[in-house]
């Protein structure tokens, strides 16, 4: 008899966003969990930080963000979507916050994905012991991996806590070759948008075992308004996006120096 009792398993989510073309290949089911550990100043989803249910003002109207749900529930849309799934290759994508903080309901999740033949995707920066990391890693085809930085003390700084974790978790996960691991990279005005910096993170990753890719994700400030929804300041001020000449000399940088391919966007 097949044991289909982890479709019960509850977690929080705050979102779950259809038909993206974003955090995977194809056409995906995003679903938004609850909860991060860390407070990077340029976070675009204020809401997505604290596990607790929240209210933000929306167009001048209080709106609830957090809502239990179990893996079946999720699952109800995901089998909706299937059909664009088997057109374009896509799947369910998994992100935050930190999905790894709630690991029984992540693993559930992509669990009852892979058990629907769905291609499944994490997007993550990898903050948890690797002992969950593993448990995920046998239903998961690709590791989406946030690096923002080498230098431990400026990600303390700017993220709230030093970036040890994260790359020896990359190293254990590349190592393992159970996934796709993809780096992934925000460029972020004043923290790490010079060529060096870039550079650094993409030499890391080019040395871990398998990984090809790396994504520059210039920085956006279309979070700012739900800073204010939620009663708080916007930490990046008038910080400016990154210029699109600018992106490409990164990457130009990027593929000259190291054997990635890297994509701007992702």
């Amino acid at each position: 008899m097949i044991d289909n009792s982890y479709l019960n398993v509850k977690g929080r989510i705050f979102d779950i966003q259809r038909y993206s073309i974003h955090d995977g290949i194809g056409i995906r089911t995003i679903v938004f969990l609850k909860g991060c550990v860390l407070r990077c100043r340029w976070c675009c989803n204020p809401e997505s930080q604290s596990y607790e249910i929240e209210t933000m003002m929306v167009n001048g109207r209080p709106r609830t963000y957090g809502q239990d749900v179990t893996v079946r529930e999720v699952m109800e849309t995901v089998r909706r979507d299937m059909p664009y799934y088997n057109r374009s290759d896509g799947g369910l994508t998994l992100s935050g916050g930190e999905s790894l903080l709630q690991i029984k309901f992540a693993e559930a999740l992509l669990r009852a994905g892979k058990d629907l033949g769905v291609n499944t995707a994490l997007e993550s920066m990898g903050y948890a012991d690797f002992s969950d990391i593993r448990r995920i890693l046998p239903f998961l085809d690709t590791y989406l991996m946030d690096i923002k930085h080498m230098d431990p003390i400026k990600h303390k700084e700017w993220c709230g806590k030093e970036n040890t974790l994260m790359t020896e978790n990359a190293k254990k996960i590349a190592a393992s070759r159970q996934t796709k691991l993809v780096i992934r990279v925000p460029v972020i005005p004043g923290f790490n948008d010079t060529e060096q910096e870039i550079l650094d993170i993409a030499r890391f990753a080019d040395s871990l075992p398998g990984v090809e890719e790396i994504d520059l994700l210039p920085y956006h400030n279309f979070g700012e308004g739900k800073y204010a929804g939620l009663g708080r300041p916007y930490p990046m001020g008038d910080a400016k996006r990154p210029t699109d000449d600018f992106m490409q000399a990164l990457k130009s940088q990027v593929e000259g120096k190291t054997d990635l391919y890297c994509q701007i966007g992702g």
